[in-house]
């Protein structure tokens, strides 16, 4: 499947504009669904909801326990389909390369990983180089390129100060 990506600013949820750019973001959700036939249920948009309101970059089990307290019936496989549905549908991309449970990110904007290898924290960064990588020409005459990404793994500011 080939996805479309609905690209947000960084910080577009934090600023003064946060319930008309959340509400953009549900409403823009919402068509995408239907334009796709998928049913907009309750657990599906609360899903949806959680993810573009964090910066965790959570992993399936991370979203359930947080959604789980508002849908109690829920189960893990749902909310682990869902998210994937999310990343097939073009409203999240899956965090490659972590080594650990799949992590979900909503931020469709240009940006790139860095990962603390002791704490686990995803935490996303732009460097503009990044964003226009050329791909060697034996790959792209033999593969389709889809995405390209940087993904940084090393030991956080707050770990290194804590000495963890």
């Amino acid at each position: 499947m080939i996805r479309e990506n609905y690209s947000f600013e960084p910080e577009a949820l934090d600023g003064p504009n946060k319930n008309h750019e959340l509400d953009e973001r549900i409403d823009w959700f919402i068509g995408k669904c239907r334009e796709t036939g998928l049913k907009v249920t309750p657990q599906r948009l609360a899903i949806y909801r959680e993810l573009i309101q964090t910066t965790e970059h959570p992993s399936a089990e991370m979203m359930y326990s947080k959604i789980k307290r508002d849908f109690p019936g829920i189960s893990l496989d749902t909310v682990n389909r869902t998210l994937m549905t999310l990343y097939e549908m073009g409203a999240a991309n899956i965090v490659e390369g972590s080594g650990d449970s799949r992590r979900y990110d909503a931020g469709m904007d240009e940006h790139q990983h860095f990962r603390c290898i002791k704490c686990k924290k995803i935490i996303d960064f732009h460097h503009e180089p990044f964003d226009d990588i050329k791909v060697p020409e034996n790959i792209n005459n033999k593969f389709k390129i889809l995405r390209k990404t940087v993904y940084l793994e090393g030991i956080c500011d707050e770990c290194l100060k804590s000495n963890k």
